[in-house]
């Protein structure tokens, strides 16, 4: 990257309220790197999927990999072709038998993340979980919004034969915040019409952050911020957060 500050970025994930009933693992899963690029993405395995997790994982390590030091002018092709080579790590997994594209749905993840070239920026998303470049305030913004399908619990998975399509670019410039989240947070960060940011729950997280020194103080303080009594009785889901300061 050709800023001259090094990206702030604090980052966490904690399992939702019906995982830790459940003694399940939380199926959420992020990574950022800083190369030519600043990359961040977070992908959040489905429930219904037995090896969501794993998906989740191989999406965004191979994400990172491949955009870190990727042409910034090419980055939607690259994309795709990471996508790609997601897909195709699936096909030949261990655990998947069948060594089919039917076989990779037991994995099946979202994907949000975002590269980053100087004062621009791209936001790449399927499905649910949402990317927020703040400008110069919390009302001057870009958003890359939740997308469902027909019904409320219905979202899309880049583990499915229609990806392609239901991947989305949104383009930005001049941010001085970045944040990527799953599903499980995405509803505390937007107003109920997902029209506005919800200032009571973004701006004070962003303030604490951008002051905060210690980074394993930080990423642990936004830890119990999203695992308090009443953000798991709002939302039962995994949550993850990716907080960046650009400027």
């Amino acid at each position: 990257m050709k800023n001259k500050k090094r990206p702030k970025i604090v980052a966490t994930s904690v399992a939702g309220a019906l995982h830790n009933h459940r003694k399940m693992p939380c199926q959420d899963c992020f990574k950022h790197t800083i190369g030519k690029n600043l990359v961040a993405v977070v992908s959040d395995g489905a429930g219904s999927a037995k090896l969501g997790k794993i998906g989740a994982k191989i999406i965004c390590s191979t994400m990172c990999d491949l955009l870190k030091n990727a042409n910034f002018a090419k980055a939607p092709e690259i994309i795709r072709q990471a996508i790609r080579l997601s897909r195709e790590k699936l096909m030949i997994h261990r655990l998947n038998p069948s060594k089919s594209e039917e076989g990779i749905a037991d994995f099946a993840a979202t994907l949000v993340g975002v590269i980053c070239r100087g004062n621009k920026g791209i936001f790449f998303h399927i499905g649910d979980g949402a990317a927020i470049a703040v400008r110069s305030g919390y009302d001057d913004f870009i958003a890359s919004r939740p997308e469902n399908g027909n019904f409320a619990c219905e979202t899309f998975f880049y583990t499915q034969q229609a990806w392609l399509e239901n991947l989305r670019f949104t383009f930005f410039e001049d941010a001085s915040r970045l944040f990527l989240m799953s599903d499980g947070v995405a509803n505390f960060s937007f107003t109920p019409d997902f029209k506005e940011i919800e200032q009571g729950f973004v701006a004070p997280i962003d303030r604490f952050l951008a002051d905060a020194q210690n980074k394993s103080k930080a990423v642990k303080a936004l830890a119990n911020t999203l695992n308090t009594p009443k953000a798991q009785r709002i939302n039962s889901d995994d949550k993850t957060l990716v907080w960046i300061k650009v400027d």
